[in-house]
């Protein structure tokens, strides 16, 4: 094996290590908490030695940290996607129902740490937790800022209803995760109060006045 191409490989097994840790503290935090588990449990779990977490993350709050953006890339891709989309675009409310409810489901773990460790995390979870949501009301704000009415809005004010729309989704998306599985009745309960909640604010529009 040529130099080049065991660095490579050192490198997959590495990513392979890393990626092992962050599911296991997702597994972890699932059943017991994340502010409850240890770094030896999580070690344990993945099937590394204590002294290999270390060369990951070097902190319990850093792999905390890692969880967050993990879980949020799941976001940024929904609502790029829903950008490329025009389809979803011309059915923007009900298109976002549907894509929450099929990618907070497919993402289960990841949206039941964020619900919870955005209320009982560590300072410095909770704040990433924070930032990624503030990230996520700008770039809706772009997506927001294309539909009839509201072309026109001050920057404050399209910001402002794309955090309604977020905190509606994250309140759903909350909904979802508690959501026991094989309901499709809950399901479809969930997405047309998602729909219904978002005409109610998307009504308002033509009589704002910016």
């Amino acid at each position: 094996m040529t130099e080049t191409a065991q660095t490579a490989s050192r490198q997959e097994q590495k990513e392979r290590t890393r990626q092992a840790i962050l599911a296991s503290a997702l597994e972890l935090a699932r059943t017991q908490g994340f502010a409850q588990i240890s770094l030896r449990q999580v070690a344990r779990h993945a099937g590394v030695v204590p002294t290999a977490f270390y060369r990951h993350f070097e902190s319990k709050d850093e792999l905390g940290l890692a969880l967050v953006e993990q879980s949020f890339s799941t976001l940024r891709r929904m609502i790029r996607d829903a950008q490329r989309d025009p389809e979803v675009f011309e059915h923007i409310i009900d298109a976002a129902a549907e894509v929450l409810v099929e990618t907070v489901k497919q993402s289960k773990a990841h949206f039941a740490f964020v619900a919870r460790e955005r209320v009982s995390g560590s300072d410095a979870v909770r704040q990433a937790i924070r930032h990624e949501l503030d990230l996520f009301v700008s770039e809706l704000a772009v997506v927001l800022a294309r539909l009839p009415n509201i072309e026109n809005w001050t920057s404050d004010d399209v910001h402002m209803v794309s955090r309604l729309f977020v905190r509606n989704m994250v309140t759903n998306a909350e909904e979802v995760v508690e959501m026991p599985d094989g309901r499709p009745d809950l399901e479809e309960q969930i997405k047309e109060g998602a729909r219904r909640q978002m005409r109610l604010i998307v009504l308002g529009f033509k009589d704002w006045v910016s």
